[in-house]
């Protein structure tokens, strides 16, 4: 069935009306897709019970427990839509982690690729829902919105291959592009619009690659460079996120140009800066301003050959079918068209709408129904540069007096080691120790928690650092510091071979002790929390 050709409808959300010259991107992306949840899912599957566990920092059921008290039945879906509301032990938890990775694997062997997304957005929404301070990442929602609006991107089929028979939609490959101009466009606008002086005065660059949550060693000799450079570098950035991302919407010549612009600029934020998988997403995000003509002359001359069988054989499949298996085929066809015009449009009004609701006053409920399940976002990078690093330490002592401090695996601690390179791995205890350390312990609740669980010695938040000092036993008290952090000089560097530098800022929480009786009573309480 097709559409009449008068039909925008069709045109739009109809695949077989799609662009015929966009197969080998579409192809590429959903591969490098499966990746990128791959490693979210990997990642997880190290911490997810320590982070959210029945034993963890911050656990699911007790999280699920008081939405489903606050909320009626249907409410409670809609308000926290997860898997772990059948169940959140540490089994449920793991099949979650191992399920993700292998529907992404599939995903990256072109098994299936519509199924296997739909069942990595089902996995990751359930732990996003319910994950609670370790899941309020820009990131999580990019991939949310990126893989949900791959399902109407994707071809249909078990093995569908380049699938020339079904390009992608117009609708559905412009919306992928639109939620990469969003990621670039937004985060240029918030930083004119958080007045902060550092973007103003040019300046925003200076302590940038020492201040994010995760250096990388990288980052640390880049940090040494110049003044002009770290000026020319704000420029740069906004001339991209406010201008050059706009050739997305010029003819062809124009949108190659500005992948070979901003694809470098992607892989410089990758080697200097550990976001995850953030700025992987927006990279292959990028390969969709491309078509064939450009990537084809660099494929294998049997993958060349191969697009142009499953063309021919798809054509003569489409002759043979029966009348009355191609009357079921249309309802079939007519049902996901009709739906991916629902969805597509939805989102694509969500997200104008959130861009235009302080000029223009427009209906805001298709924005709020949207809103939990992470696929229709508002982005905004940097709006405000943080201006120190501070790293919180936990401590644990026998009698008060000595104290040893437990190692973490990410996040800078030791002054001679050098920041490493993680993403797209996601350390997410780690990182929102970093969030913590700019504000109070009362706002990270993840603190107090973490020091509790410490003093029971629990395997599962153990097993978010790299050691545990107290093997035999639980130390008798937990403390947390909180120390400022620096790069070293070149000169200190030669001289000492020490990457950091630190002062001690004091005590960021309280400190808590186990008492004979297994009661928890606090020694001593943080005499300032205004560090800043």
């Amino acid at each position: 069935m097709r559409w009449p050709a008068p039909s925008r409808m069709g045109w739009l959300f109809d695949a077989r009306l799609g662009p015929p010259d966009r197969l080998l991107p579409r192809w590429f992306f959903l591969r490098a897709l499966g990746a990128i949840y791959f490693s979210a899912f990997y990642s997880l599957a190290f911490q997810i019970r320590g982070l959210i566990g029945p034993q963890g920092i911050l656990p699911a059921l007790s999280y699920l427990h008081l939405v489903g008290q606050s909320l009626g039945h249907w409410e409670r879906l809609w308000y926290a839509p997860t898997l772990l509301w059948l169940s959140s032990g540490a089994g449920m938890l793991n099949a979650l982690c191992w399920a993700g990775m292998l529907a992404s694997l599939l995903i990256v062997l072109n098994v299936w690729p519509r199924g296997m997304l739909a069942l990595c957005f089902v996995l990751f929404l359930s732990f996003v829902s319910a994950a609670q301070d370790f899941s309020g990442y820009q990131s999580d929602g990019m991939l949310l919105e990126a893989g949900f609006i791959s399902l109407f991107f994707v071809p249909p089929g078990l093995r569908p291959g380049f699938a020339p028979e079904h390009p992608p939609s117009r609708a559905s490959l412009f919306v992928l592009q639109w939620e990469w101009f969003r990621i670039y466009f937004e985060s240029g606008v918030v930083k004119l619009m958080s007045g902060d002086p550092e973007w103003r005065n040019f300046t925003a660059m200076d302590e940038y690659y020492q201040n994010g949550p995760l250096p990388t060693w990288i980052g640390w000799y880049v940090q040494h460079l110049p003044h002009w450079f770290h000026a020319a570098t704000v420029w740069a950035t906004l001339s991209l996120e406010l201008g050059i991302v706009w050739m997305l919407f010029l003819p062809r010549r124009w949108r190659i140009i500005c992948f070979f612009i901003v694809t470098p600029w992607q892989i410089g934020v990758i080697l200097t800066a550990n976001y995850t998988f953030l700025n992987y997403l927006v990279l292959v995000l990028g390969v969709l301003l491309l078509d064939d003509q450009l990537l084809s002359p660099l494929l294998p001359e049997k993958w060349r050959k191969s697009i142009h069988r499953q063309l021919g054989s798809s054509t003569s499949l489409e002759k043979l079918q029966s009348g009355s298996t191609q009357t079921v085929r249309r309802w079939w066809r007519l049902a996901g068209l009709s739906a991916s015009a629902i969805m597509l449009t939805w989102i694509a009004y969500a997200t104008t709408a959130e861009m235009m609701l302080l000029r223009v006053p427009l209906p805001k409920w298709p924005i709020v129904a949207l809103q939990p399940f992470r696929i229709a976002n508002e982005y905004g990078l940097f709006a405000v540069m943080t201006r120190a690093r501070y790293e919180i330490e936990f401590q644990g002592s026998m009698d008060g007096q000595n104290w040893i401090a437990y190692p973490f695996r990410y996040k800078p601690q030791a002054l001679n080691e050098p920041p490493r390179i993680y993403a797209p791995y996601q350390p997410r205890f780690d990182w929102n120790l970093w969030f913590a350390s700019l504000g109070s312990w009362r706002d990270y609740s993840i603190v107090p928690n973490t020091e509790l669980r410490l003093l029971s010695n629990d395997k599962d938040v153990l097993q978010l650092f790299a050691g545990n000092p107290f093997p035999q036993q639980p130390p008798q008290q937990i403390r947390a510091l909180l120390w400022q952090y620096w790069f070293t000089s070149m000169e200190e560097k030669q001289r000492t071979g020490m990457w950091w530098r630190r002062e001690l800022r004091g005590l960021y929480a309280p400190t808590l002790e186990r008492t004979p009786e297994g009661q928890i009573r606090v020694v001593q309480w943080p005499q300032s929390e205004s560090h800043q």
